[in-house]
């Protein structure tokens, strides 16, 4: 074990998110749905995710890498509220398993050359078989465009909880992974890379194109997750050092952003029973102070001031402008886009008039106060002390 700032960066953010998770599944504790049960999944999630996190050996996290997985199917197909939440499962654990087979015959085929799986004793290579067996097992993770379509099901299909570990750590072990792993694969990396570069970027933008055709509040959240972290991937994958800066920075942004709108979409649908759009509308006629919330998140997860999401997208764009300016007209969608998309969500939901159907709907209780408060804070506080998190090389 060992720990850099990037590790102990994510740590602090799992354990944070994790934290989170308890204080907002309040459903499961009141009704009593397995409560006990609950809390030791999730414990066991931390659990596996600090040791992946903080591991100095290769083949300890990919073991723990995997492990993590289990808990989470565990929380969607327990926890979740749709009959379709098995088939959901079998995606998130199929899509993992398929591409992580290949990684251990490549970590067993490295094994065979150094004769150790340390970080420390690992030189590059030019071995194309092990770049595709490495970084495919991340793209899937952070997921890539064109091998995302598991992570929208995941989160529709998920609980709160669910949700909020997806987004908020189970993304972030892909780009971990690349860049622990990019001191093996930037040989070969160099001349591969532009693809994926131009896969994920493009991707981004399609994806935000997606989000705003979206009806369902937890789909468009999902998919917006998958367009930020191909700006991360293609940060990641430029091999500079703007890029793995800004990486980290977006990252712990996303994490946070991400999972607080998930948290403030699900105060929503235990109140109206919906996702959809449609039938949530006109809340700040009821909720008004729910609304302010609204606003903030949405506002951070459009990278408006002071979110962390500003500054890592700034030094994203910095590198990837670097890599190639032709990239920047991609960007300038991308950021477009995922301002309209975050303006689409906050005035449909608060905007129009109320759905008729609604008899009655609870207020919004301290606890889901405090809830939004702990994901809003660091989020827009943290770029006091940015150089801490960002300039981690």
């Amino acid at each position: 074990m060992g720990m850099d700032l990037m590790s102990f960066t994510l740590v602090g953010l799992s354990i944070w998110i994790c934290c989170l998770m308890l204080l907002a599944s309040g459903e499961i504790s009141m009704l009593k749905i397995y409560s006990n049960k609950f809390i030791f999944m999730v414990l066991l999630l931390l659990m596996s995710l600090m040791i992946t996190f903080s591991s100095m050996n290769l083949f300890v996290f990919y073991l723990f890498f995997e492990v993590s997985l289990i808990p989470t199917l565990v929380l969607i197909i327990g926890w979740g509220n749709q009959p379709e939440r098995i088939m959901a499962g079998m995606y998130l654990l199929f899509y993992t398993l398929l591409v992580s087979l290949p990684m251990m015959v490549g970590l067993f085929f490295l094994d065979g050359q150094n004769f150790s799986l340390d970080f420390h004793f690992f030189s590059g290579t030019n071995n194309l078989f092990l770049y595709f067996c490495f970084s495919m097992v991340f793209f899937v993770k952070i997921p890539m465009f064109l091998v995302h379509l598991w992570l929208p099901k995941a989160h529709v299909e998920a609980p709160v909880s669910g949700s909020m570990i997806l987004a908020g750590i189970m993304l972030k072990l892909g780009g971990y992974g690349l860049l622990r792993t990019m001191k093996i694969l930037y040989k070969i990396g160099m001349k591969f890379n532009l693809s994926f570069v131009l896969i994920s970027i493009v991707g981004a933008v399609i994806i935000s194109l997606v989000c705003v055709r979206q009806s369902d509040m937890k789909m468009l959240i999902a998919y917006s997750s998958v367009s930020h972290m191909g700006v991360v991937l293609a940060g990641i994958l430029t091999y500079n050092l703007w890029g793995a800066w800004g990486a980290l920075g977006l990252m712990l942004a996303h994490g946070l952003s991400s999972s607080g709108l998930f948290c403030i979409a699900n105060l929503l649908y235990e109140r109206t029973h919906s996702r959809s759009m449609y039938l949530n509308k006109g809340m700040m006629n009821i909720l008004p102070s729910l609304s302010f919330w609204w606003f903030l998140f949405c506002s951070s997860n459009m990278s408006a001031p002071p979110s962390l999401n500003l500054l890592g997208e700034i030094i994203l764009m910095n590198s990837i402008y670097l890599y190639s300016s032709i990239l920047l007209i991609f960007m300038f969608f991308l950021v477009f886009y995922s301002g309209v998309y975050s303006l689409f969500l906050f005035s449909f939901t608060q905007h129009g008039q109320i759905y008729s159907g609604l008899f009655s709907i609870n207020f919004i209780n301290g606890r889901e106060y405090f809830l939004l408060f702990l994901h809003w804070v660091p989020l827009n506080l943290l770029f006091l002390k940015g150089e801490l998190f960002i300039s981690w090389i």
